[in-house]
């Protein structure tokens, strides 16, 4: 009877220590997922820089945009301002919290728009413009490590606490080193693979970093995807007053 009862206590004990090594080790890849948004979130400055987006479709050929970008990660704010091709010039997405607003100047008219909406027919989403905030939006549902290129790197699979995100399901390639994104997988509900994205550069600004080049690749579409280069980046606080539909409206008189 002292020998079964030293077996059950053995037994649970293992149990419990299993238990305890899988909740920290969870524990570890979310506390990655907090150090993703801490690095690539400015929210102790602004944020702006000239991003130019070349988008390569099969049926409708090759088309590029200059856009100016602002952001406000402590207020979860940006503002994005199409300067070509002229025919868009002036056209502007402007987010302040959850809502995001498109301002045509030829209507002189704000509609409202989604952050999981594609950015002027790219294959970039609204929603690739923000802060980042894995940790808030997704649980790591597995992982493993292994190569990208010359990079070593863990792999997390990730789905979404709730609807309100772009993609309900998302495999990340991160560095080891330093903990920097290289590739992202996102999927539909039905884990249907939608788009993936890479991120070969980043800039180092102060203590964080920020992509200088994004390449989102349409999966639906064969052929099609979007290049992202940025430029120009600066910190320097922003006047309160671009954040606004007033001053979208100024820039474009």
């Amino acid at each position: 009877m002292k020998k079964i009862r030293l077996i059950l206590t053995a037994a649970l004990f293992i149990a419990a220590f299993a238990s305890a090594t899988a909740s920290a080790g969870e524990l570890n890849y979310t506390k990655i997922l907090k150090s993703i948004d801490n690095l690539t979130s400015f929210k102790t400055t602004d944020f702006s820089a000239v991003m130019t987006m070349v988008t390569e479709d099969p049926e409708k050929g090759v088309d590029k945009k200059v856009v100016q970008q602002f952001r406000r990660d402590k207020d979860d704010k940006f503002l994005i301002l199409i300067e070509e091709p002229d025919v868009q010039k002036g056209q502007g997405y402007l987010r302040i919290n959850d809502n995001l607003w498109f301002y045509d100047p030829e209507s002189r008219r704000f509609s409202h728009t989604s952050l999981k909406e594609n950015f002027s027919n790219t294959d970039a989403k609204h929603s690739d413009f923000g802060r980042s905030s894995l940790a808030e939006d997704y649980t790591v549902t597995g992982h493993s490590e292994g190569k990208l290129g010359r990079y070593d790197v863990y792999i997390l699979d990730l789905k979404a606490k709730t609807n309100e995100v772009t993609y309900p399901y998302m495999k990340l390639w991160i560095t080891k080193k330093n903990y920097l994104v290289l590739k992202v997988s996102d999927y539909s509900l039905t884990k249907r693979l939608l788009r993936t994205s890479y991120f070969p550069k980043y800039a180092k600004v102060g203590s964080k970093y920020t992509p200088s080049v994004m390449i989102f690749v349409d999966n639906l579409v064969k052929g099609k995807k979007t290049q992202v280069s940025i430029k120009n980046i600066s910190i320097d606080k922003l006047p309160d007053s671009i954040f606004t539909k007033s001053y979208v409206e100024r820039v474009n008189r």
